[in-house]
């Protein structure tokens, strides 16, 4: 049967629920709103819809790679408290849901991305629950809230491997991309060290891009800008404020760009030299194809806990 936008609507106002969730409890009730009020709360869709205005910006940061190092995934599990990520059905989530992206290759989280499917959140685990039915149930059995917010996910058909790297038990999360020009160098002891040291090198040093010519002209004239205006506060004339600026845009390619940072293990070699030395050791060319970086939490607001406020407030 066909369900009105108003209809959706009303549902969602009254439960907090998603849209499509409230969408699939009308169909199956037939339209009528009392039962689909009952079925979201059966499902635990609803508990979980009273959570969601609280902040999630704890979390654990996990990742899979394939056997064969072919293929890689990192995602992004949040929660509201630091307490939950050591809750063994959080962690084994995560894990899951890490090595569920490598082998079933999601391209979105959901419908409300705006991006195509398929969506993560509609695809089937193990258990035979999809992921967002997990999700619901942990909220249900924790009692608080709990979100995927992210996910990143190489594959590589050619020459090469992908590494990952975890750090601090999930805070920060690295999936690392190499190329190879030939194959048999994959296996080498030496290969797979500077992958992993490459992947610790994009952790601690912060990288935005591999090489500066990935930087694009917006963000090159941006950050001129800023330090040509910082050089003629400081009373620099015109002509000098625009060396200056070049001469800082310099430093901002040494830091923002992996090849040209220093390396965490050896401050008197840049990364584009250690993977110049590499090659030249194992007799191939080596690139770094791409990186994804997580933080946890970053660019999230924080939980301010006030439990005499929140214990006042349910008084009322």
């Amino acid at each position: 049967m066909k369900v009105s936008t108003a209809q959706i609507k009303e549902l969602r106002e009254r439960t907090g629920a998603g849209m499509m969730d409230c969408k699939k409890a009308l169909i199956e009730t037939g339209g009528d709103m009392e039962k689909a009020v009952e079925y979201l709360r059966e499902k635990g869709l609803a508990a979980a819809a009273k959570k969601a205005g609280r902040i999630a910006a704890e979390g654990l940061i996990t990742s899979y790679i394939t056997p064969d190092k072919k293929c890689g995934a990192l995602v992004e599990v949040n929660c509201e408290t630091d307490f939950v990520t050591k809750v063994d059905s959080f962690r084994e989530f995560a894990r899951e849901l890490a090595e569920h992206i490598a082998v079933n290759a999601p391209k979105a989280l959901s419908a409300e991305t705006g991006k195509e499917g398929p969506y993560l959140m509609e695809q089937t685990l193990k258990s035979g629950a999809t992921v967002q039915e997990t999700v619901n149930q942990l909220v249900a059995n924790i009692g608080e809230k709990i979100t995927v917010r992210r996910f990143s996910r190489f594959e590589r058909t050619e020459p090469g491997l992908i590494q990952d790297y975890i750090h601090m038990g999930g805070k920060i999360g690295v999936l690392l991309e190499l190329s190879l020009e030939k194959a048999e160098a994959a296996g080498e002891e030496a290969f797979l060290n500077l992958a992993k040291d490459l992947a610790m090198q994009v952790a601690a040093a912060k990288p935005e891009y591999v090489r500066r010519d990935q930087v694009d002209q917006e963000t090159l004239e941006k950050e001129k800008a800023i330090y040509r205006a910082q050089a003629v506060n400081e009373g620099k004339p015109e002509a000098i404020a625009e060396k200056i600026a070049q001469g800082r845009l310099e430093k901002f390619f040494k830091e923002a760009c992996l090849e040209e940072q220093a390396y965490i293990k050896d401050s008197n070699l840049t990364v584009k030299k250690l993977l110049e030395q590499a090659a030249e050791e194992l007799g191939t060319r080596i690139e770094v194809v791409r990186f994804t970086r997580y933080e946890k939490g970053e660019g999230l607001a924080k939980r301010d806990d006030d439990f005499v406020g929140e214990v006042m407030s349910q008084l009322k």
